[in-house]
C-alpha cells in the first residue's frame, strides 16, 4: 500500500477510534493555559473533545482563550469549586466519551501523548488508568514524575520525581496516575463516582486511584506518553500554606476512607506517627497554624469520612493483601528522598 494511503487509513482509524474527553481545569493560569491547549491541538490522535473548566479566574486567561481559540468549549464556574469538582463537571457534559484524559493547564503534552496512552489502553485491557511520563518543563533532563506511589502509612509521592530523565523507560505498574496528565476509563470513572469533591484539590487523584484499585483495576505507567509539567503553577508551590493544608488534610481522609481491614489497623500506628511528625516538621518551618488546622479539619470530618468508608469498602473487589502488594512499605520510607 502506498505511503499516502497508509496515512489516510491511519487517520481514518484514529478519527473513528475511541472517543476521548480531554479536560483542562483553569484557575489563573495565564499564558500557560494557551500552551497546554496548543499541545492538545497538535495531538496525532484525533478522536478527542476538549473541555476547559474555568474556576472563576481573575487574570483574564479564560477570556483570552475564547479569543485565540474561537469555538472552544469553556465552562465558566461562578466560584472556584476546586480541581476535583471542576473535572467532575466536565465529565458530566460528555456522557458519550469512552476515555477521560486529564491535563493540567501548566502541562504541555508531546504530540504523541494521547496516541501512546490509547495504544497502551488497547493493549492492557485489565488496567483502568494510565500514567504519563512527566518531565520538568524548566529542565527536560529531569523527571517530574512517572505515576504516584502510596505508602502503607498514608503518605504519597510522585515516583521518580527529581531523578534523571534517562531512567524509568520501561512500562510498569504504578499505584495511581498523577492527574496532571492521566487517562481513565470513562465508565469506571463514573461508576466509582469520579473525584471526591470535598477534597477540593491535592490527593484527589490518589483517592480516585485507590478506589479504582479497590474495584479491581490497576494503573499502568506509559513511558512513551510524555508531558512537560511546570508543577504547582497556580497554588503557590509545593510547600505553600494552600498546598500544605489541602495535601495534609486529604492525606488523612484518603487513608481512613480507603485502607481496608486488616491493613487499616496494622498500619494505623505508622499513619499516626506520620501525622505527628508532620505537625512537628511544618511547625519548625513556621507553618504551625496551617498544619494544625489541616489535621484538625481532617478529624472534625471523620464521621462523614467513615460513612463514605462504609460505602467504599462494601464494594471492594480485591483482597487487602493483594492491595498491599501495590503499596510502598518500610517504617522509614516516608521520610527519605523518594525516587522509587
Amino acid at each position: 500500500m502506498p505511503r499516502s494511503e497508509v496515512a489516510r487509513v491511519g487517520e481514518l482509524v484514529l478519527e473513528h477510534g475511541s472517543r476521548v474527553l480531554v479536560v483542562i481545569v483553569n484557575f489563573n493560569s495565564g499564558a500557560l493555559l494557551c500552551d497546554a491547549i496548543i499541545g492538545v491541538h497538535k495531538q496525532t490522535y484525533r478522536s478527542w473533545k476538549l473541555v476547559v473548566v474555568d474556576n472563576a479566574s481573575t487574570d483574564g486567561s479564560a477570556d483570552r482563550l475564547e479569543k485565540i481559540f474561537p469555538g472552544i468549549q469553556v465552562i465558566r464556574s461562578q466560584n472556584n469549586v476546586g480541581f476535583a469538582a471542576a473535572n467532575n463537571l466536565a465529565v458530566r457534559t460528555a456522557q458519550n466519551a469512552d476515555w477521560i484524559a486529564l491535563l493540567n493547564p501548566d502541562a504541555v503534552p508531546h504530540p504523541r501523548w494521547l496516541e501512546e496512552l490509547m495504544t497502551a489502553a488497547r493493549s492492557y485491557a485489565g488496567f483502568g488508568s494510565f500514567a504519563s511520563r512527566l518531565l520538568a518543563s524548566g529542565d527536560r533532563r529531569i523527571l517530574d514524575g512517572v505515576g504516584d506511589v502510596y505508602h502503607v502509612s498514608g503518605r504519597y509521592w510522585r515516583r521518580g520525581y527529581g531523578s534523571a530523565a534517562a531512567g524509568f523507560l520501561q512500562a510498569s505498574e504504578a499505584f495511581s496516575p498523577c492527574a496532571a496528565a492521566a487517562l481513565y476509563r470513562a465508565d469506571l470513572f463514573r461508576e466509582i463516582g469520579g473525584f471526591d469533591e470535598s477534597f477540593f484539590c491535592y490527593a484527589e487523584d490518589i483517592d480516585l486511584g485507590f478506589r479504582l484499585r479497590l474495584a479491581g483495576y490497576r494503573c499502568l505507567y506509559v513511558p512513551e506518553a510524555v508531558a512537560y509539567h511546570v508543577g504547582s503553577a497556580t497554588t503557590g508551590g509545593q510547600h505553600s500554606d494552600f498546598s500544605v493544608y489541602h495535601g495534609h488534610r486529604n492525606l488523612v481522609w484518603t487513608y481512613v476512607k480507603n485502607m481496608p481491614w486488616p491493613l487499616f489497623c496494622l498500619y494505623l500506628p505508622q499513619h499516626i506517627l506520620l501525622n505527628l511528625i508532620s505537625l512537628v516538621w511544618f511547625s519548625l518551618r513556621g507553618q504551625t497554624r496551617v498544619i494544625f488546622k489541616a489535621k484538625w479539619d481532617a478529624v472534625k470530618e471523620l464521621p462523614r469520612i467513615l460513612r463514605e468508608r462504609k460505602k467504599i469498602q462494601s464494594k471492594r473487589y480485591v483482597s487487602a493483601w493483594e492491595l498491599r502488594r501495590a503499596m510502598a512499605k518500610g517504617l522509614f520510607r516516608p521520610y527519605i528522598r523518594h525516587r522509587m
